[in-house]
């Protein structure tokens, strides 16, 4: 079982063999995980967390909150997120909503410092962040520089709004879980990962910090 993008790649490299399933994967095919949804095919099948059109949705939260938000910085590392998928379903809202995306790449804490302080600059300006196991690591840097800097921001994870950002739209991670334990169970009974879909997740959930 692998948790994120890279474990996976790594295991895939590692066996064609072996059964595998992923979780929290946001784009397999494009990332050269699996050739399709319904048949996935070889040793490896599993559950997307974030289907890359969700991006669109996390734009348009931050515009409900922030009306007069007219800039936002889209932050993510590519090594460990789908980084141009979710820019592309952002941008495919922003022209109607009013709203410049920039695709900010970050691989170091001093990028995120970097980031924030200059999309602060902007008038207006606001902050989408993606998800990925790097800014996850990070997350204790991105909010407290948006914090900082008062620039209103949207994360993938509710851990981020507990950790103090304003507001996260996300997945249940608990059912993509539980999910991944059944498909394990089905395989070890002598089901074959390629003829497991992948699957998306059903339940999702809006966190806001009233503070």
């Amino acid at each position: 079982v692998a948790v994120g993008i890279a474990p996976t790649a790594a295991l895939r490299d590692a066996t064609r063999t072996v059964p595998i399933v992923f979780t929290r994967v946001s784009d397999p095919v494009g990332q050269g995980l699996i050739t399709n949804f319904a048949k996935p095919g070889g040793n490896i099948t599993g559950f997307i967390n974030f289907e890359p059109s969700m991006a669109g949705k996390w734009l348009q939260v931050l515009k409900e909150v922030v009306p007069d938000i007219r800039h936002v910085a889209v932050m993510g590392n590519p090594q460990t997120s789908a980084l141009d998928a979710f820019f592309q379903s952002i941008l495919a809202v922003s022209g109607p909503l009013a709203v410049e995306a920039v695709s900010t790449v970050v691989r170091t804490p001093g990028d995120i410092e970097q980031a924030i302080a200059a999309t602060s600059a902007m008038r207006a300006g606001g902050l989408v962040v993606l998800p990925d196991g790097f800014m996850i690591a990070n997350q204790a840097t991105a909010v407290a520089q948006a914090t900082k800097y008062r620039l209103p921001a949207i994360y993938p994870l509710s851990s981020f709004v507990t950790a103090g950002g304003l507001v996260s739209y996300t997945i249940d991670t608990d059912e993509e879980l539980r999910a991944a334990a059944s498909y394990v169970d089905r395989i070890l009974r002598g089901e074959k990962p390629g003829d497991l879909p992948v699957q998306a997740p059903t339940k999702f959930k809006l966190v806001v910090n009233l503070k």
